[in-house]
């Protein structure tokens, strides 16, 4: 394996643009040659020395590159990264993992088969705010824990025409955003013991959901995530309760608007949240501040690279990614037949 490793990104849309492609530059282990554009040569703009293909057959047949970032529309996340293992690249697939569990436990098995590297950007595990809610928990200031609440709400009322609006299969609010809520609940508390879910179009003439509410029971706690693009009022990001007192947190990571900036995710100071950003937990004697831990999303790629390098352990896994999707599958199900399904059910 040549150290850097051979990056290239297939899609080369906003999130590609503003995060995936910073994020592979600033690891040193990682050289970003290439990028699949069907159309346009935008990536150039940024990285003149990439070499464009217009499809990723003429990618994989025509260079060199040993690991492939997908971050394409959901429904191509499975045939291309299938494509790529095949070939024999290590893959990096934007969330969710594919549009079906079944999907998943096919890659698994085909990377497991190749010795591959596989694994799913699941970048907001390394959101400040979670850090820090981990953090707290494992402080215990708030004694035993009884509920918790995660919101990732917008106001967004005009449908925009993204590919995420349209109607079809992992399209939707619930397949983007909740697929890191119920991550972040399950990397924090294992999985649920069951789960009951309101998924709903609010939006006048929204032909995907944009609206979710899930409920993850656990023995004596709760966890419920939702989103929304209809809340033009703030609402906290999260709230925590325990027997000895609570968190609340509002606001979102400050990486997410630094990457829309186009501010370079480099240097000690990157993630870092002022003071007045923090949260505060509220005890039986005192309301105080809560200092936030620094976010990194650089975290991620550094460890996909020391993966392939190394042979260290994924932080993200594809069988992490098989549960969170049986989560999202079984959510549907849930909203569809207003009623609760249990684990045994949804075999997640």
């Amino acid at each position: 394996m040549n150290t850097p490793i051979k990056t290239a990104i297939v899609g080369y849309g906003s999130v590609a643009e503003k995060m995936h492609a910073p994020l592979i530059t600033v690891c040193p282990d990682l050289e970003l040659v290439a990028v699949v554009e069907r159309k346009s040569n935008k990536s150039k703009e940024k990285y003149p020395s990439v070499t464009i293909y217009r499809s990723l057959e003429e990618l994989l047949e025509k260079s060199e590159v040993e690991l492939v970032v997908i971050t394409t529309p959901n429904t191509f996340h499975f045939p291309m990264a299938k494509q790529c293992l095949e070939a024999g690249k290590h893959v990096v697939i934007d969330k969710p993992v594919t549009i079906y569990s079944h999907e998943a436990e096919e890659l698994l098995e085909l990377a497991n088969k190749t010795g591959k590297v596989c694994s799913v950007f699941h970048n907001r595990r390394f959101d400040g705010d979670i850090m820090t809610l981990q953090k707290l928990i494992q402080e215990r200031l708030l004694g035993d824990l009884v509920y918790l609440e995660s919101h990732f709400d917008r106001f967004r009322p005009e449908l925009s025409g993204n590919w995420r609006e349209e109607a079809g299969p992992g399209n939707g609010i619930t397949y983007d955003l909740g697929s890191h809520l119920i991550d972040q609940v399950v990397m924090i508390f294992g999985a649920p013991d069951s789960i009951q879910a309101d998924i709903q179009k609010q939006r006048k003439g929204a032909m995907a959901d944009d609206h979710f509410d899930i409920v993850m029971h656990y023995e004596n706690f709760k966890a419920r995530v939702t989103a929304g693009v209809l809340v033009n009022a703030p609402t906290p990001k999260y709230l925590m309760l325990g027997q000895n007192g609570s968190y609340l947190k509002f606001g979102m990571d400050v990486q997410e608007q630094a990457f829309k900036e186009g501010i370079k995710p480099d240097g000690k100071d990157w993630g870092v949240e002022p003071e007045e950003n923090w949260g505060k937990i509220f005890l039986k004697s005192e309301t105080k501040s809560y200092q936030s831990v620094p976010g990194d999303y650089r975290i991620y790629y550094t460890n996909v690279a020391d993966a392939i390098l190394k042979g260290n352990p994924l932080k993200v896994t594809i069988p992490q990614t098989i549960s969170v999707l049986k989560m999202i599958e079984a959510s549907f199900q849930s909203s569809k037949e207003q009623r609760t399904i249990s684990k045994a059910e949804g075999k997640w």
